[in-house]
């Protein structure tokens, strides 16, 4: 049984409702329809919206679209039940489906609906009564009779009873009975008193209605009838409480009929009357197919659901869909594959790879690069040579590029990229491609040998080569008349390119420039420059080395870098957002200003707007709820002004969007941009401003921080610094603790690889998963940290990186534990049954066993045999091994801990900056030392993991008791020409281990964690005074409570929480303080629980005690009453609070406990205690020491 709610009623037949709930159903969400409704206002009112290209192509009745309803200031959805011709146009009868109302809209207001908006089912649904007919009353003047004959439609009487029936009912109930095209069958139940009735038998019984199974409708009674219906007398009608008492049987009184409606919100339902003559039993035939999609949520087949991907791309401006844009020529973006300026193979190849593209980027990016354009492509696949390859190919293959050069010999074209190991990818697209076979693509790749560069060969059919920037310098400078017909230049990844090689990539753009100059060269020379980010190199690339460039830019915050926004970040607390905001705006500028703030929510826009509303400045605003003034807001905006005028514009992020803002001279962030995308979204606002001239206006965006922000900081920073921005110190600080606080958060994880390896991280450590701090319980060393040790490398992971077993000279217990294993296996091999994650088992490889854990058991599904992820303990390398193949492992053989440790080569490193070897010297390395024993110095050990330096392969000289060195495995990664000596190892990695004790000192405990999300709950049972009294600033802060993102851990908060201690040093809360005193010494109780970081220091004739609480700083200087023994002085936690204990230098009773204090107040209680409120200090005497307060 469904739990409805009606709206509206029509009749009996025709009842308009929402299902509320019922079995196996979810309870309807309010919020998802206000959701809703918001989206469509935002979408129907966008300003930049192409109106013509949504409006439906033809209108017609049953058929659902979108409208604007006046009344309710709000698109809706609503299916057309007429059209007719007005007095101010074409007009249509429109019933809004989740309102169940009728509105009469002008048909320019009707938009096609799309089909995101039809993912909820409609809210309004149609009923109608099952199993019963409606009867009417039929008086015969000949024979002066009445009788009740079935009707086919329901007398307005009927109506009016089950109306009332419903106003007095507590509870409406409905069983489905059956599911038609335009409604629902239900037998419907109402509570009233308690009393449950079916309405269905309720009218049979009250003569309203009979039973279908009692009399077939003639076909008399379906011919044309008099709708000049009768009605029962008014009074059964006048007094609700009174239907349950009436028989039905009621004088006949010619009153002229009425009908019922009802409205009903989410909790209620509200039934009021209007005139019959405004319904017409026509309603009830039109179409309402989607009114059953609660049950039926599959959406119907309408004209209008073609309409979404069109309306995806009707923003043919580049600016109304984020993409900036600058060339001398018009780019027309490419919508699909078939259209793009790609060469037919290249095309069946993308094809074959299912390629969804072209995106939003490659749309603009193609047609500039195939047009030969000198290009910068700013985008967020950046990193992707489909960006740039496809069209470059077509550009390539051109005829006229062949003739021109067909005399000359070398490359006409050369992709520079950052690395080799993106050289390969690049050249493995090419050649899976076969799009560039006539070009005989080919890599280079050069070491530091000597002469390599000069015997280096280029194939000389070859037109296209992929290398990287050291590479091509090192060719330039011994075959640069090989690069003397060099037509386009590709840098990918540009940002990166500059970073690692920038005087290489100098070298190359000017020998690129040399070529230019000659006069032999008939081709026209193309630069193509590639990045996901803007840095401050390209502007030089663009003015100094490009002709009329076509710069394209997709990431909006990039843009902004781009387009030279002034970057503005004021710290602030959260509670003083608003004044430090208006403070920074210059309500009297020298140029017209027009500025932008955003804000996260409508409250907050309202309570902005009302603050910039006392200022000097136009104040406009938009937000979600007032989507129907959009159009008057944006005209306000447009208008010009002139100098001293200052026009604001207070929004939220959604109605921004909406309102296609491109002009706005500041931007202020009043809610914090909660990812990169909504920021860069909001400074794009200033996209019309993005000249990158020194003639352009000057933009700027204003971003305020506050304590709710810190997880953010990071992230804000990293932009910041390639902006130019000034960066406040405290900004800085804080970001420091906010880095260190994720550094603590990460104390669980594994030591950085990298920064084992190389001494530091390849990425920055804010990114970086792994830990970069010591962790004294998983860095403790499990071998010896000096010394010489004999190591076995038996899995080379990289060229300085092996896993291996040190090899002790007196006893090797691995030897004595693999000869037992072998002499067991031999005469007994029992497989494994059931294989379990974590459990030690062995396995029979290359004539030996091994001992193996399987850390990755996969479902086996249907398939006889599958494979388990099992790692080698004492071999350190992991692989995937047959599950078949595993044996136990008996008890006797586990004891025994994993053998592997992991052997880092110190002071090595790949060349050209690359943070991974080439898998050449890894091989070739790997063939040298795999399986051989090596002597080698100890460094360091943490953990299972040690440095060596220097790891020689040391033999003896056959007959002779002498040894030899055969080679040192660092000299042997130097002579490959691949690796170079990286001279600051050693002492970054003492630098990682002489932090060892600072990190782990900050490290809080579980205890201290939970405490942070607790609230204080000082005892009561002692009377206690604050220290200081806050400042007036700080009388207005109100404690702050940090979101924690979804799935972020306590040790996250905790993080956040002692970053936010460096932001806010300078603003210090005092604490509560209790004392008493002996005749030796002085007790100070601290009122703070757990308090974190604390830090007490005892001078001659005074105490400093500071820690930290939730994010507050709590300072105590107390300047005593008389001098104390510091050495002898202490501070200790009990019951989780500080307490102080100084020992007095001169025996007796202190008359108190400071010098001096600005007012004294007494308090008496049990006539034993005294409370002195000092205003600076507060104390507290027992009364058992025998002084008195003051």
């Amino acid at each position: 049984m469904l739990e409805i709610s009606i709206i509206k009623v029509v009749d009996p037949g025709c009842l308009w409702g929402k299902v509320v709930k019922g079995p196996g159903m979810q309870a309807e969400n309010p919020r998802e329809y206000e959701d809703l409704q918001t989206k469509m206002n935002l979408f129907y009112h966008d300003v930049n919206l192409e109106v013509q290209e949504i409006k439906p192509t033809t209108l017609e009745e049953g058929q659902l679209c979108a409208v604007f309803c006046p009344v309710l200031k709000s698109w809706c959805r609503a299916t057309v039940e007429s059209l007719f011709v007005g007095t101010v146009g074409s007009q249509a009868m429109c019933f809004l489906v989740d309102h169940g109302e009728r509105f009469i809209i002008n048909t320019d207001d009707v938009r096609a609906l799309l089909e995101k908006f039809l993912q909820l089912p409609f809210r309004v649904r149609r009923f109608q009564l099952a199993r019963i007919y409606p009867m009417r009353l039929k008086v015969s003047i000949s024979t002066e009779t009445a009788e009740l004959v079935p009707s086919p439609c329901w007398d307005v009487s009927a109506t009016k009873y089950l109306h009332n029936l419903l106003k007095v009912s507590t509870l409406v109930e409905a069983v489905l009975c059956e599911t038609n095209a335009d409604c629902t069958a239900v037998e419907l139940y109402l509570t009233i008193r308690n009393v449950k009735i079916c309405v269905n038998d309720d009218l049979v019984v009250k003569k309203f209605a009979c039973y279908s199974s009692e009399k077939a409708i003639t076909e008399e009674q379906n011919e044309s009838l008099d709708r000049s219906l009768v009605s029962l007398a008014w009074d059964m009608f006048s007094r609700p409480q009174q239907i349950l008492e009436m028989n039905g049987c009621c004088t006949v009184r010619s009153h002229f009929p009425r009908v019922v409606h009802s409205t009903s919100n989410d909790t209620s339902t509200e039934l009021k009357e209007t005139d019959f003559s405004q319904e017409s039993n026509a309603k009830d035939q039109l179409s309402c197919a989607r009114l059953l999609q609660l049950l039926n949520p599959d959406p119907l087949n309408l004209d209008t659901e073609c309409i979404e991907d069109n309306v995806s791309i009707v923003c043919y401006e580049p600016s109304r869909r984020g993409v900036l844009v600058h060339s001398a020529v018009t780019v027309n973006p490419c919508s699909n594959l078939s259209l793009a300026p790609i060469t037919e193979q290249f095309r069946k190849f993308l094809l074959r790879r299912k390629y969804n593209g072209p995106g939003l980027a490659e749309s603009y990016a193609w047609p500039s690069v195939a047009r030969g354009c000198d290009t910068v492509l700013v985008v967020h696949g950046g990193n992707d040579p489909l960006t740039y390859i496809p069209p470059l190919l077509a550009q390539l293959q051109m005829a006229s590029v062949f003739s021109a050069l067909n005399t000359r010999k070398g490359p006409i074209a050369v992709i520079l990229c950052p690395g080799w190991e993106k050289v390969q990818y690049v050249l493995d697209l090419l050649e899976d491609s076969q799009a560039a076979a006539s070009l005989h693509p080919a890599a280079v790749l050069l070491g530091l040998k000597k002469d390599e560069a000069k015997n280096a060969k280029i194939q000389k059919n070859c037109q296209l080569l992929v290398t990287t920037p050291f590479s091509l310098a090192r060719l330039l400078e011994v075959h640069c008349f090989l690069f003397l017909r060099l037509c386009h230049l590709v840098l990918d990844e540009v940002s990166e390119l500059y970073s690692r090689a920038p005087d290489q990539v100098s070298t190359i753009l000017k020998h690129f420039r040399e070529v230019a100059r000659e006069k032999s060269l008939e081709c026209s020379q193309q630069i193509v420059a590639v990045s996901n980010q803007w840095s401050r190199e390209l502007d030089g690339l663009i003015t100094e080395h490009m002709v009329s460039p076509c710069v394209v830019v997709t990431v909006p915050e990039e843009a902004a870098v781009y387009g030279g926004v002034l970057q503005t970040v004021l710290l602030c607390l959260d509670c003083n957002k608003t004044s430090v905001m208006l403070s920074s705006l210059d309500f009297s500028p020298s140029v017209p200003q027009k500025t932008l703030i955003v804000t996260n929510s409508v409250e907050e826009v309202e309570h902005v707007y009302k603050a910039v509303s006392n200022t000097a400045a136009f104040s406009l605003k938009a937000h979600e709820g007032l989507s129907y003034q959009f159009d008057f807001v944006v005209e306000q905006w447009k208008k010009d002004i002139g100098s001293g005028t200052q026009v604001i514009l207070v929004t939220t992020n959604d109605s921004m969007k909406a309102l296609g803002i491109r002009d706005a001279t500041c931007v202020v962030h009043y809610g914090f941009p909660g990812s990169p995308k909504l920021f860069g979204n909001r400074l794009f606002c200033m996209s019309d401003n993005f000249q990158n001239q020194s003639s352009s206006p000057v933009v700027r965006s204003v971003m305020l921080l506050s304590e709710r922000n810190a997880r953010h900081v990071s992230g804000v920073l990293r932009y910041l610094k390639r902006t130019c921005a000034t960066l406040p110190p405290e900004l800085l600080q804080f970001s420091e603790g906010v880095q260190q606080a994720k550094e603590e958060q990460k104390i669980g994880r594994a030591l950085c690889s990298h920064l084992k390896s190389l001494g530091f991280c390849r990425w920055e450590s804010a990114v970086c998963p792994d830990r970069h701090i010591i962790n004294r319980t998983l860095d403790h060393p499990l071998h010896p940290d000096s010394g010489t040790i004999q190591v076995l490398p038996l899995y080379i992971k990289s060229a300085n990186v092996y896993y291996g077993r040190i090899v002790s000279q007196k006893q090797d217990q691995f030897k004595d534990l693999a000869a037992e294993m072998n002499s067991h296996y031999t005469e007994e091999r029992v497989f494994a049954k059931d294989v379990v994650k974590g459990g030690l088992y062995a396995v029979h490889e290359e004539e030996e066993y091994h001992r193996v854990c399987v850390t990755k058991v996969p479902d086996k599904e249907d398939k006889l045999f599958s494979s388990v992820t099992a790692h080698f303990i004492d071999d350190g390398y992991v692989q995937e091994v047959k599950s078949h193949q595993l044996l136990q492992l008996p008890s006797e053989f586990q004891s025994l801990p994993g053998q592997a440790v992991e052997i880092i080569l110190c002071r090595v490193q790949p060349i050209d900056g690359e943070m991974d070897w080439n898998p050449k010297v890894t091989r070739a390395i790997s063939l040298k030392i795999k399986g051989k024993l090596h002597q080698a110095k100890l460094i360091k050990c943490l953990g299972s993991t040690v440095w060596v330096d220097p790891m020689i392969r040391v033999t003896r000289v056959p007959g002779l008791s002498s040894f030899i060195n055969e080679y040192n495995v660092h000299d042997e990664i130097i002579a490959t020409g691949m690796g170079t000596i990286n001279s600051q190892h050693l002492e970054l990695l003492k630098t990682l281990c002489f932090g060892e004790e600072a990190s782990a000192a900050v490290v809080p405990s579980e205890s201290e964690r939970l405490f942070l999300c607790s609230v204080d709950k000082l005892t009561a049972n002692y009377h206690s005074a604050d220290i200081c009294e806050p400042s007036e600033v700080m009388k207005n802060i109100r404690p702050t409570q940090i979101t924690v993102p979804n799935g972020g851990s306590k040790e996250l908060m905790f993080g956040i929480v002692v970053a936010s201690y460096y932001f806010f040093a300078h603003f210090s809360f005092h604490p509560q303080i209790k004392w008493f005193q002996r005749e030796e010494s002085v007790t100070l109780k601290v009122k703070l629980v757990n308090p974190m970081m604390q830090k007490c220091e005892f001078f001659s004739d005074r105490v400093l005690y500071s820690s930290y609480v939730r994010s507050r700083r709590y300072c105590a200087d107390l300047e005593l009453h008389s001098d104390i023994r510091t050495e002898q002085c202490k501070w200790e936690m009990k019951c989780n609070e500080p307490e102080i204990t100084l020992v007095k230098k001169e025996k007796g009773l202190w008359k108190s406990l400071l010098k001096c204090k600005a007012c004294v107040s007494f308090y008496i209680q049990h006539n034993c205690s005294f409370l002195a409120s000092t205003g600076e200090v507060g104390i507290y005497t027992n009364s058992g020491s025998g002084s008195d307060s003051d």
